[in-house]
């Protein structure tokens, strides 16, 4: 299971306030991992099951250079690089060759996701692993009596400033217009002269962007391990789900919901910790198939 940072004192107001910080600072992980798999089920229409590995590789690459070169910000955005990188070769030389085939891109990308989890582990082994935090996000803030780790506090801003700019160039930017117009209606876009093709590449490199950087946020406080790649899959799997297929503001409000009740449930009852997240996941299904911002 995903190692979520838990609170004590779970009964009082000040482990309340901590539990709630944890559910936001998780939520925040997955939505920059789920913002990314939307992008690319919406537009692409590939369910793409390996973007879990490409997190667990980001994660990694991020793990390497933080340690190399001591600078956590480098690690940032060698990971976004490489994995942007992992994501154009992925589409152009993989996916590019099953076109329309939903079955067939299924199959290859968990054929991608199990060659990729494997070398992960013959490169990095199968021990835990952490990316060390820089010595200024080390120790905690205080407010009034509310002490929280200064790092996870970083991890809630990195995930509202990338659904800020997200959404900007979602809504108010050529680009984002022509993505919305590729999730609705993708033969339009075509019909207008569009290079499909390139947009299709841009978003997919986005989307593996996405997943690498969450990666290396991700590596530094819920850890490194073989497996991690599945359920961080799994969690993007349900957000896109719940908030409807293409849509940024589905994945913003599908996390806070998962990352919630991943939190909580896992205080209350840890023996049904995945019910609790996939049990309401059902009975929206059953009354809103394409999510609550899913269109068809």
């Amino acid at each position: 299971m995903v190692r979520r940072p838990n609170a004590h004192g779970g009964t009082s107001m000040i482990g309340n306030l901590i539990q709630i910080a944890n559910a936001l600072s998780f939520s925040a992980l997955l939505f920059i991992v789920a913002s990314g798999f939307t992008l690319i089920f919406g537009l692409l229409r590939v369910v793409n099951l390996s973007h879990g590995s490409l997190y667990l590789v980001g994660g990694y690459v991020g793990m390497m250079v933080a340690v190399a070169t001591g600078s956590f910000l480098l690690a940032f955005i060698a990971s976004a690089l490489v994995i942007a990188v992992m994501g154009y070769c992925l589409d152009r030389w993989l996916l590019n060759r099953v076109k329309d085939a939903e079955l067939k891109q299924v199959l290859l990308t968990l054929g991608v996701a199990m060659v990729l989890n494997d070398l992960a582990l013959v490169a990095w082994g199968g021990d835990t692993r952490t990316i060390p935090i820089p010595e200024l996000l080390v120790g905690a803030i205080k407010i009034g009596n509310f002490f929280y780790p200064k790092y996870r506090m970083l991890v809630i801003i990195a995930g509202i400033a990338i659904f800020v700019v997200l959404w900007f160039v979602y809504n108010r930017t050529k680009l984002g217009a022509l993505i919305r117009a590729g999730v609705d209606d993708r033969e339009m876009v075509q019909a207008m002269g569009i290079n499909i093709r390139r947009l299709f590449v841009f978003t997919f490199m986005l989307g593996s962007a996405l997943a690498g950087m969450a990666g290396t946020l991700g590596g530094a406080f819920l850890t490194l391990y073989p497996g991690a790649d599945v359920e961080i899959l799994v969690f993007a799997l349900a957000i896109v789900i719940i908030g409807g297929r293409g849509s940024l503001v589905g994945a913003a409000v599908g996390s806070l919901l998962v990352g919630f009740l991943a939190n909580f449930g896992q205080v209350w009852v840890p023996e049904l910790s995945y019910f609790i997240i996939f049990g309401p996941m059902a009975l929206l299904l059953a009354f809103r198939p394409l999510g609550l911002f899913g269109k068809a």
